[in-house]
């Protein structure tokens, strides 16, 4: 009878998993192959603010990429906290390379709440010009048509967030191992999520957003204690009224994890973000832990062909949904060279899925953070 219960409840677990894949290339199709149709003659003024903190890899080029853009009327503000940080002589490089566009760099101690990263923008935010703004962060790559192709949505006076997918930049094992899990898997949830429901969330590296929506939510001193501000730039304006729309083109993202611990600090941050942020969408994980539940599958049924089947079904579903999501459509290297190390890492973000259940002691740029329940950040004192 026990063994009864245990086929059933895996089986349980398998099926939804094996539905979840299928609906993600599902829902990839259909976006994908349904972009939003540009109009040329669509080009409001627009202030970019790129919140700053240390280096990343190749940070010039990144920081330089928002400057060639094909857009008539935009301004970019750096906002940093310290004026020895060391992107403060990249940005004054800038702003002699590029003489004809209105590049501000903001240093400012101002601290608003624990989350640093909101403080440079409040801090920066009181110079913007215009009332569209563009929130993009530091280890970002863009392409010329960038502006003009994520602002779009904002058409519609009822869009008030504009939100956008990634593609990971990598160098080492480690980060390709990191970037695997975000193409194939995180983004593939978005994209499901995005399909279900709607996008009720935005993306942390680029979020477009209307004044008038950020003054709705109380501005950035809303979200100043949040660690996962990115969410509650979408969540809040979804709430007061706001469409979020997740836009068709595709940035890339620098991925600088170097070690197994910095990998190991972004994962558990990410966890417990996810279950502080939706706690009955983090517990639903469990059905999209497909290569997990079906290895365990698999010891049960040993003697029997019902694990081997059930084993593969999942596995095959799984490995053709990280193919079509991250190979095919955001065109990632990891994806390509890599899927077949897909179920390892699948089994790696099981155990961190599980460990996020744990605790709420974080690592975040240096500094030692404890996530309350509402999602927002303490110091951590000893």
């Amino acid at each position: 009878m026990n063994d009864v219960w245990s086929y059933s409840l895996l089986i349980a677990l398998c099926l939804p998993a094996t539905w979840y894949y299928c609906y993600g290339i599902y829902a990839a199709l259909t976006f994908f192959y349904h972009p939003i149709q540009p109009e040329p003659d669509y080009h409001p003024p627009i202030t970019v603010l790129k919140p700053i903190c240390g280096l990343d890899n190749d940070t010039y080029e990144n920081f330089a990429s928002f400057c060639r853009q094909d857009y008539p009327d935009y301004q970019i503000i750096f906002g940093v906290h310290n004026a020895q940080d060391p992107c403060v002589t990249i940005v004054q490089q800038l702003i002699q390379d590029f003489p004809d566009l209105d590049i501000q760099l903001v240093i400012s101690d101002r601290i608003i709440g624990t989350n640093f990263k909101v403080s440079n923008l409040a801090n920066a935010e009181p110079q913007a010009k215009h009332a569209i703004l563009l929130l993009a962060d530091s280890d970002v790559r863009v392409g010329s048509d960038y502006l003009r192709r994520v602002i779009q949505p904002l058409r519609d006076p009822a869009v008030g967030v504009v939100t956008c997918l990634f593609r990971p930049l990598t160098r080492g094992w480690v980060a390709n191992l990191e970037a695997l899990g975000i193409s194939t898997d995180y983004l593939a949830g978005v994209l499901v999520a995005n399909r279900l429901q709607g996008m009720t969330f935005a993306l942390g590296p680029t979020i477009a957003i209307r004044r008038a929506a950020l003054e709705a939510i109380g501005g950035f001193a809303a979200i100043a204690d949040f660690l996962a501000d990115d969410f509650q730039l979408g969540y809040l304006p979804a709430q007061a009224g706001y469409k979020v729309v997740l836009s068709d083109y595709i940035i890339e993202h620098v991925i600088t994890t170097e070690s197994l611990t910095d990998l190991f600090h972004r994962q558990i941050r990410w966890a417990f973000c996810t279950r502080v942020s939706r706690p009955w969408g983090y517990l639903g994980l469990i059905f999209t832990h497909g290569i997990a539940t079906s290895f365990l599958f698999l010891i049960m049924t040993w003697e029997t062909r019902l694990g081997v089947i059930g084993l593969s079904i999942t596995w095959l579903t799984r490995l053709a949904m990280a193919w079509i999501i991250g190979a095919m459509f955001l065109q990632d290297r990891a994806a390509k060279q890599l899927l077949w190390l897909v179920p390892l890492r699948d089994l790696i973000s099981f155990g961190f899925w599980c460990y996020g259940f744990a605790g709420n002691s974080i690592q975040w740029r240096g500094r030692r953070m404890r996530l309350l329940r509402n999602g927002k950040l303490e110091p951590w004192e000893i």
